[in-house]
């Protein structure tokens, strides 16, 4: 039996493998296709990626054609160097690092040599391609901007990396991919699919045909338009306002999360990054650590909140019972928690929730602060209570909107503290800063939003997103879940009733809009940084949150002004003007308009360490804006000269 046995198995193993490699070579021969096949030439066909519109329907994103001058290294013969280069205005370096590059990816398969030609730069090309054998050119789709601002908002498009190509088999060498913004959330959206057709080839390297009568060969399928909710004119105006300004604004539709602006400043015009010259202004733009104009702020910054996280201390006071809206204390410019430990305030006299939140006293919310910490008998419990209340306005955690960048900020624990203090305990008194948004607490200007639309929601709030409608598409589910807060909504109503009135008797009665009735709160942020290894105090950060109007609120907005003082100053101004903008469609405070366009904060920057050369040349060109009230590109790098 085992004599038979043996040789059985050896046959069957046989059998079994001369059957498949009949399948393969006879009846399915695909896998030729994936092979490096000499006799066949593949060709792609790159689709038209998708449009991008915003919420109203006005294009921001199209389209226009673009070549490629490809290689295949092996196929290059009597190849006059000298006049391929002139012709295309590169040195013989370079020349020599592609091919290499080239080489190295496969000697025998097509690579990118020079990317992204404009029309007339291929058109001198095309003239004489027939005399360079092994090039060719492959035509592609580069974005075409109808507007010069929402640079972070679109992101920008890059060839592909070689892990990538490893990574993702839809990828090959020389293939363009979204990077940042929407371009990179919504990749596979906007991409398409592109098509490919094969060439059967003879041994002279010539094409005879379709290989298998283009059995195998695929059409380009365009990718899908989408529409974003932001609203095109308010991101202008709000880019426009942060001239010479460092900083970031959200806006965000309380009703459905939906963001209608998303801004960061410094900024710049995402045209620079398409064509010849893209990989030169990235790189300017990636270097520049000063202004730090790829750094989208409204996502990535974190800032300490300051007096707008009183909102939350009050709220909490109130839901966990330690205040009702007639609790009183007495303020005398400052509140004396220990000795020698002083909390100043530039208010004085008894204040309650209503009046202590319009003029934003310290004392008022460092006493609630107290009672909240003092309210059970562990001081860690309490902490763990205070931060699981912050948490569920969406603080202290990655939000899930759908872009592909951000920061969590930090809302302290109870861990956080054993960590500080290890060894000895610590009550209220120790971490009392945190009453009035200092301390350990830091925040994103979306985060800040994000609260503002939960209190004028009473409560709940959906997750932002920028996308509104993906054509032939449903978008996300978690966009449309509500998300409820750990505070009744019965105590929204008195806190609500205060930020009415800090537009009407408190400290931002001066930003006042005729006819609109709008909710906020002012909010100045102490600043440290180090300068030659020093800790040193810096001017302030301006921060102003609102909504508006006060009754089915249309829009909440953030506002972090980096070095901006007074929050009334800078910020507030900002809130009153494009709270006005997309309520009405224009301006009746002018007043605030002109003082808000002519103020820069560039001494102040210089301050930190000099000035980039992209913000110098964004202050040169400040006057035409001004004149004009028409947003130019900020940030706008020549193509043809280096800054």
């Amino acid at each position: 039996m085992r004599k038979v046995l043996l040789p059985t198995l050896i046959i069957i193993a046989a059998s079994l493998l001369v059957l498949r490699l009949f399948y393969l070579q006879v009846i399915n021969d695909s896998f030729k296709l994936k092979s490096d096949n000499n006799a066949i030439k593949i060709q792609y066909d790159y689709p038209e990626r998708g449009y991008i519109y915003d919420r109203n329907g006005k294009l921001l994103v199209a389209n226009q054609p673009s070549y490629d001058i490809m290689v295949i290294p092996r196929d290059i013969k009597n190849l006059d160097t000298l006049e391929f280069c002139q012709l295309l205005d590169i040195t013989k370096d370079d020349f020599l690092k592609k091919i290499t590059k080239a080489k190295v990816y496969s000697p025998r398969l097509p690579s990118v040599f020079l990317a992204q030609l404009n029309k007339s730069e291929f058109a001198a090309f095309q003239e004489k391609i027939r005399k360079f054998e092994g090039f060719y050119f492959q035509k592609r789709s580069l974005r075409d901007y109808q507007v010069n601002f929402g640079a972070n908002v679109f992101g920008f498009i890059t060839q592909v990396n070689d892990k990538l190509v490893e990574k993702n088999p839809y990828y090959n060498n020389g293939d363009l991919i979204g990077k940042q913004g929407v371009e990179e959330s919504y990749e596979d959206i906007l991409r398409g699919i592109k098509g490919v057709k094969y060439f059967q080839k003879d041994k002279y390297n010539r094409e005879i045909g379709s290989f298998k009568e283009g059995k195998y060969d695929t059409i380009a399928v365009q990718g899908e338009d989408i529409n974003l909710t932001i609203d095109a004119e308010l991101q202008k105006y709000g880019e426009e306002l942060m001239i010479n300004k460092r900083g970031g604004i959200v806006a965000i539709e309380p009703k459905t999360g939906e963001i209608l602006a998303l801004i960061t400043a410094p900024s710049y015009d995402p045209a620079i990054l398409v064509g010849r010259q893209r990989s030169k202004n990235y790189t300017l733009l990636y270097r520049d650590s000063i202004a730090k104009p790829l750094y989208d702020r409204g996502l990535l910054a974190e800032y300490p909140p300051g007096s707008p996280f009183k909102i939350l201390t009050g709220l909490i006071g109130l839901q966990e019972g330690v205040i009702n809206e007639q609790t009183t204390y007495v303020c005398n410019h400052g509140f004396s928690y220990a000795p020698g430990r002083f909390m100043k305030c530039h208010d004085s006299g008894p204040r309650q929730l209503h009046n202590g939140i319009y003029n934003s006293c310290n004392t008022y919310f460092a006493n609630v602060y107290l009672r909240i910490i003092g309210k059970y008998a562990s001081t860690p419990y309490s902490v763990d209570v205070w931060s699981n209340h912050v948490k569920s306005f969406g603080l202290g955690q990655f939000m899930g909107y759908d872009l592909p960048t951000g920061k969590k900020g930090k809302i302290p624990n109870s861990k956080t503290y054993k960590k500080m203090y290890p060894g000895w305990g610590y009550s209220g008194k120790t971490i009392i800063s945190n009453a009035i948004g200092q301390g350990e607490i830091v925040m994103t200007p979306i985060q800040l939003a994000n609260m503002m639309a939960t209190v004028a929601n009473e409560g709940y709030y959906y997750t932002p997103h920028i996308i509104k409608k993906i054509k032939g598409e449903k978008i996300d589910p978690k966009f449309t879940t509500k998300h409820v807060t750990t505070i009744d909504k019965k105590y929204f109503a008195p806190m609500i009733s205060g930020l009415f009135d800090v537009y009407n008797l408190g400290t931002a009665s001066a930003l006042r809009v005729e006819g609109i009735d709008i909710c906020g709160k002012t909010g100045t942020a102490e600043n440290y940084a180090k300068i030659g290894g020093v800790r040193t105090k810096l001017e302030d950060h301006s921060i102003f949150v609102a909504f508006a109007p006060k009754d089915n609120p249309k829009i909440a907005i953030a506002i972090m002004i980096e070095n901006g003082g007074f929050g009334a100053t800078i910020a507030g101004p900002i809130a009153s003007l494009m709270i006005e903008k997309y309520l009405r469609g224009k301006i009746t405070r002018t007043d605030l308009e002109k003082r808000t366009l002519e103020r820069s904060l560039q001494d102040r920057y210089a301050k930190l360490g000099g000035q980039s050369e992209a913000v110098k040349l964004e202050m040169k060109r400040r006057d035409s804006i001004l004149k004009s009230k028409m947003i130019v590109p900020k940030i706008k790098i020549d193509t043809t000269k280096q800054l």
